[in-house]
């Protein structure tokens, strides 16, 4: 849950990247199939000596459905996105809401070129797809998502609807590396860790902005910071990661 496992994408240039994509991993036609794959693949590094965004959150996503007996989508449908109103949310867009859904575009010598299919994610999500991913996938609607996120500013309360305990979203809000993994030499764009920016469950942390270079966490751009519990502990700002 904090990118410390010593899993990867198979992006970089390392043995072990290398072999995720000989294996290709991330081509499994189901999450069984791509688990099958990367638990023939040494770590990168020993759990807690580095810091890799990776696919650590597809596993969870595996583990969800063994522990449940759902799969991913149904389990996030029914403890998730029912419960907090969110009508859109989703791992493919149905024939009834295709005409407002937005297109992906990328830029291209300077021309926009729609997004193709990659990883075995359909471009158009027109259907539900056979290894949901825990990192990525889904599509949604601003109005979703602000739901979401007063959840998370609710201490994991929406209305009078509660799906996680304050001190959970607490504890996925906190900080959990070490200052030695705090270093400038790990991140994702520009999501450094680095003192006063870390990394809590699955989401990344600025806990200190002055140490971290940042503002005080109240501009929008700078994150969501969340108001301080009844608990009395320090309230800290949380960015929700890429994927």
């Amino acid at each position: 849950m904090t990118h410390t496992a010593g899993f990867t994408y198979g992006n970089a240039d390392t043995p072990v990247d290398k072999m995720y994509g000989d294996l290709k991993v991330r081509d499994g036609k189901t999450l069984q199939e791509q688990i099958d794959r990367i638990a023939q693949i040494p770590l990168l590094y020993q759990p807690g000596h580095g810091w890799t965004y990776s696919m650590s959150m597809d596993i969870q996503g595996y583990i969800v459905e063994k522990l449940t007996g759902q799969s991913l989508p149904d389990f996030m449908r029914d403890h998730i996105f029912t419960p907090l109103g969110m009508k859109d949310a989703a791992f493919y867009v149905p024939a009834d809401k295709r005409t407002r859904f937005a297109a992906g575009y990328h830029e291209e010598k300077g021309e926009l070129v729609a997004e193709p299919a990659s990883n075995g994610i359909p471009a158009d999500y027109d259907t539900q797809p056979t290894a949901p991913s825990g990192g990525g996938g889904l599509v949604s609607s601003p109005e979703d998502y602000y739901r979401f996120a007063t959840m998370l500013l609710g201490h994991g309360q929406l209305e009078k609807t509660r799906i996680l305990a304050p001190s959970s979203v607490q504890l996925m809000s906190s900080n959990h590396l070490p200052a030695e993994l705090l270093n400038g030499h790990f991140g994702i764009g520009l999501s450094i860790m680095r003192p006063g920016f870390g990394y809590g469950y699955n989401c990344a942390v600025v806990f200190d902005p002055l140490e971290a270079n940042m503002s005080d966490g109240k501009e929008p751009s700078s994150g969501t910071a969340l108001p301080e519990p009844s608990s009395g502990s320090t309230p800290q700002t949380t960015w929700s990661s890429s994927k």
